[in-house]
């Protein structure tokens, strides 16, 4: 990133995390283009000085990085591809950012059609959910050359705090699969454990406090358990959200011919919860579904 002068950034995704993760870099652009399928979404960010356009063809015409943090592979398909997509419109030198949690297939695709369009390209996706999104301390796991990431790294800086290239294109989307696989079975674990000391008559809060300080500690423990206690299960990650990673890793694991048993189970029981209606809750419902197989209230 040019140090003397600032970049026209542009933003496409600014939902529970986007709009964080774009206000933080607000103050490093001239100018920031916005825009979301939702577009009441992108209010907050406007009323920051950021301006609103309607798609990303629009966003294409006008910055020279854009970042892009969407739902499902599909539709960050329709974002870069098609006629109204970002690399059709796409002026040379442009970098794209995908930090959407997708196919690393994907990544790949966006990254040869980009080179060949004269932009650069880096698949980006993050950790931390809403939290760390809000306090720029998200872990970002980038893929794509070093030069590329090198120019982008002074905007991650702002909404991140562990930072890493982890590989040529796509590395960033397999790094992310990892991730999401341990936060699987740290999900089941940290929900098992809250439906034991419920049953057992403990405390959850004195438990919580307890086993977060020795080898049990984690990531979820720490944020998503409080949550579970206080039956709080807006999302910070949604469940939808959640089952589409799973579906993506299995998928990558089927083609790499390894097994990830844990993995498969933990899916399922998301699954479940989803045809009971409730895949637009935080990845912390997940006790809702052991609640169910315990016949627990």
């Amino acid at each position: 990133m040019n140090k003397t002068k600032k970049p026209i950034i542009g933003w496409i995704g600014t939902g529970v995390m986007g709009r964080w993760m774009c206000h933080h870099i607000l103050p490093l652009a001239s100018e920031v283009y916005v825009s979301n399928r939702t577009m009441a979404k992108t209010e907050p960010l406007v009323a920051e000085g950021a301006i609103a356009v309607n798609t990303p063809a629009e966003v294409a015409q006008k910055a020279s990085i854009i970042f892009t943090i969407v739902g499902h592979p599909i539709d960050v398909e329709k974002v870069y591809f098609g006629p109204q997509g970002l690399l059709e419109h796409a002026q040379a030198g442009t970098i794209f950012v995908d930090m959407t949690t997708t196919k690393p297939s994907l990544a790949l695709q966006i990254a040869e059609m980009a080179k060949a369009k004269g932009c650069e390209s880096i698949d980006a996706p993050v950790s931390g959910g809403d939290v760390g999104a809000r306090q720029g301390t998200l872990s970002i796991m980038a893929g794509g050359d070093q030069s590329t990431y090198a120019k982008i790294l002074p905007l991650f800086e702002k909404m991140g705090t562990s930072i890493q290239l982890q590989g040529p294109a796509g590395s960033g989307q397999h790094t992310k699969m990892c991730n999401q696989i341990v936060i699987a079975g740290t999900m089941i674990g940290v929900c098992e454990a809250l439906t034991y000391a419920r049953k057992a008559g403990l405390d959850g809060k004195t438990l919580v406090a307890t086993i977060s300080k020795g080898a049990a500690g984690c990531w979820s423990l720490d944020n998503l358990a409080p949550r579970v206690l206080k039956n709080d299960f807006k999302p910070g990650f949604m469940i939808d959200h959640f089952v589409k990673d799973m579906g993506i890793a299995l998928e990558e694991a089927k083609h790499m011919k390894i097994a990830l048993p844990g993995l498969a189970l933990v899916e399922q029981l998301y699954i479940a919860l989803q045809g009971a209606k409730k895949g637009s809750l935080g990845t912390q419902a997940l006790v809702q579904a052991l609640d169910s197989l315990n016949a627990l209230d």
